[in-house]
């Protein structure tokens, strides 16, 4: 039998795996969740018909939302996770002794649970003693924080559907009042490249800019998502992404990575021309 899993980037461009077999499929209360075994991407994660990770290529969106913040300031101890269900970014922060408490906000407790179960690379330090997880609205939950965390990472669906109200002023605002008075929030701001995604992108970066002295976007190259190419958000109240790097503090911690390093950091905020003139043109 020849299987296909084919996700829509465009209405005239998908992205398609040819698949062995499916692992897993259930209609949770929020959506549809499908785990798939591939040949060439191993496991995927799929909700509501899109990519949210494979074995193959998660370590580079998980190395990147996670290190880069942790490589900038240095007294990170508790953290805000909202999203990330599938575990890989608690993966990555749990690697840090400094890491004293993680708050994980995941609205379906059934992307976890699939997880433990059939993603264990991923979802294999959810079950640490400094993770808390809470299962509910990441609006309400931070609603009632105020400076609450040095750093917060929204690993969130695209700004369509459930995900929407993760992109809003608002949404932005309340961040910024839950951090502490030197705090990171950290986001993933989809791709430049399709018409739709580049909107979308703005709109978050405009919010952003508007709610936080210092915003920045950076760039990593993840093959299963649209177009291979992602940016990211690094916003902060205190800390520049690039002249408060402290890379050698960063690289005495000897962290493995496959696609993180402190030279890469700085090279990922060089943004090509084009992306460069549409955040100017919202940063105005």
């Amino acid at each position: 039998m020849n299987l296909w899993f084919s996700e829509k980037h465009t209405p005239d461009v998908k992205l398609s795996i040819r698949i062995e077999k499916q692992l897993f499929s259930k209609e949770s209360d929020y959506q549809r969740i499908d785990i798939l075994e591939s040949r060439e991407f191993g496991r995927i994660l799929s909700l509501d018909g899109n990519i949210m990770l494979t074995e193959r290529d998660e370590f580079i969106y998980n190395e990147m939302i996670v290190h880069v913040p942790m490589a900038v300031h240095q007294n990170i101890e508790k953290v805000l996770v909202i999203g990330a269900g599938d575990g890989g970014v608690v993966k990555e922060l749990t690697r840090y002794s400094r890491i004293k408490h993680i708050d994980l906000v995941e609205m379906d407790p059934m992307v976890v649970e699939a997880c433990k179960q059939y993603l264990p690379g991923n979802a294999c330090q959810l079950d640490d003693e400094r993770v808390k997880i809470h299962y509910e609205n990441a609006l309400k939950h931070i609603r009632y924080c105020e400076n609450e965390y040095d750093l917060i990472i929204v690993d969130s669906n695209d700004p369509y559907g459930p995900s929407e109200g993760l992109f809003t002023k608002e949404f932005y605002g309340n961040c910024y009042k839950a951090l502490k008075e030197d705090g990171i929030m950290v986001n993933q701001q989809g791709s430049p490249f399709y018409k739709q995604d580049a909107e979308a992108m703005q709109r978050s970066h405009k919010r952003i800019v508007n709610t936080f002295p210092i915003s920045r976007v950076y760039q990593a190259h993840i093959p299963t998502y649209a177009a291979g190419y992602w940016l990211f958000g690094f916003a902060s109240k205190k800390y520049h992404p690039i002249d408060d790097l402290d890379a050698e503090s960063w690289n005495k911690l000897h962290l493995r990575t496959k696609y993180y390093t402190t030279r890469l950091h700085k090279g990922a905020f060089y943004l090509p021309a084009f992306l460069e003139e549409m955040l100017e043109e919202v940063e105005a």
